[in-house]
């Protein structure tokens, strides 16, 4: 007899199973296929991971909302740490901002302040271009005469750009060397400051070479006053009169050393030395009859023993004789006071002139007389006209010069005029 194979429960699948259930005499079965079977199995297994997973849920919240409230302080401290980070990096720019801007700001005011004295140095200096001027000495010429000038006679520097930039203010500097477009602004702050400390090295180098040039050409200035005063009083030496403006004998005053006077002032003091010096010695030679008295007209007689032209003896003749038309004008030869105008035995008409330092001077033969005693003159002043009166045989002029009331020759006056007049 063969044995009948069990099968496992629910191992077919084609055929459905039957439950009994035996409770004392109760007996209860089921038939249950096997689709249901598939499904309650598939029941079960989703409410038992749905309880595994609630429970790991409840034992393992905590450990969860901890992990995240961590993470979220992670983040949130990251956060704040870059804040603080780009906090710091602000406070830093704006710090250097402000020494950059505090440091421009001296710069400017340093500039404006050298601007305020170069202004002050020409309002001392315009006068003494002006005594320079009327004292006859030559302004040395710009280092580049050709270099374009602003509005305040200071040279432009040109660059190589089209559009110029004026740089802090157009009045006080003008264009400067370095040039730039405005550009758009960017994070490199300091590029700016880079550009802007260029233009005010380029200010300020704009500005020392101005003063550089003022005090060259104050020097220029004071050496041709001096030369020029030099070659007058040489030329005066020998007429014999001593110059005063020489004497160094009341003096005195405060010692101030010399290190302690700027160079600007030191060259000014110096130039106002070399312009009293010079007008000093062209007032001196204003004062000493070296000027011809009628100017262009040829000698007819010189100074000295001669063939006296009315009786035809040898005498002596105390002046010179210029030949000139009848009515030219005579003019004095050295600024002077009259003390004598009117008829005067063989002078005729003459006017005699006190030029101080012994000096005087005597014209001769004039047909009319247009000084008086006592009036002050200057040289190159017209005293008469030429005549024939007194002892003359035809218009001319007798001009005499005379030191300590003794006759000179006025020859080697007129030769030192001559020597002096482009000075003069």
């Amino acid at each position: 007899m063969k044995k009948a194979k069990h099968s496992p429960i629910f191992s077919n699948q084609q055929e459905p199973h039957t439950i009994i259930i035996a409770r004392g005499e109760t007996i209860r079965h089921f038939t249950l296929r096997p689709w249901a079977a598939i499904l309650g199995g598939t029941l079960a297994f989703a409410l038992a991971g749905t309880y595994l997973i609630a429970t790991s849920y409840l034992v393992f919240r905590d450990d969860l909302i901890n992990g995240s409230v961590a993470r979220q302080a992670r983040l949130q401290q990251a956060y704040e740490d870059r804040i603080a980070s780009l906090r710091t990096q602000l406070d830093q720019v704006t710090s250097r901002q402000l020494l950059d801007q505090q440091a421009m700001e001296g710069k400017v005011a340093e500039l404006i302040q050298r601007q305020k004295s170069l202004t002050e140095r020409h309002a001392k200096l315009a006068p003494m271009l002006q005594r320079a001027e009327h004292a006859g000495a030559a302004i040395p010429p710009e280092a580049d005469s050709n270099a374009p000038m602003d509005s305040n006679g200071q040279d432009i520097v040109k660059s190589n750009d089209d559009d110029a930039f004026y740089g802090i203010d157009p009045i006080i500097t003008g264009p400067t060397s370095v040039t730039r477009k405005p550009a758009p602004r960017d994070d490199k702050p300091r590029k700016s400051v880079d550009k802007a400390e260029l233009l005010l090295k380029s200010v300020n180098t704009s500005l020392t070479d101005i003063e550089t040039k003022q005090i060259a050409q104050m020097q220029a200035l004071s050496n041709t006053a001096y030369e020029n005063a030099d070659k007058i009083m040489e030329a005066l030496a020998a007429t014999g009169v001593k110059p005063v403006l020489d004497e160094k004998s009341d003096t005195g005053g405060p010692f101030i050393p010399a290190g302690s006077i700027a160079p600007f002032d030191a060259k000014l003091n110096d130039l106002d030395q070399a312009l009293e010096r010079l007008e000093g010695a062209k007032a001196l030679a204003k004062s000493i009859p070296i000027s011809n008295p009628v100017p262009g007209m040829p000698v007819s007689s010189t100074f000295g023993v001669r063939k006296d032209p009315i009786i035809g003896s040898m005498a002596f003749h105390s002046g010179i004789d210029f030949r000139a038309m009848s009515g030219s004008s005579v003019r004095a030869t050295a600024n002077g006071t009259v003390t004598e105008a009117g008829y005067n035995g063989g002078y005729g008409n003459m006017v005699e002139v006190d030029h101080g330092n012994g000096l005087s001077t005597r014209y001769g033969h004039m047909s009319q007389i247009l000084v008086t005693p006592g009036q002050k003159i200057r040289i190159g002043d017209v005293v008469g006209k030429v005549g024939s009166t007194g002892r003359s045989t035809g218009p001319h002029l007798h001009y005499e010069v005379r030191r300590n009331g003794s006759a000179v020759n006025p020859a080697g006056f007129l030769t030192i005029g001559r020597e002096v007049a482009a000075e003069l």
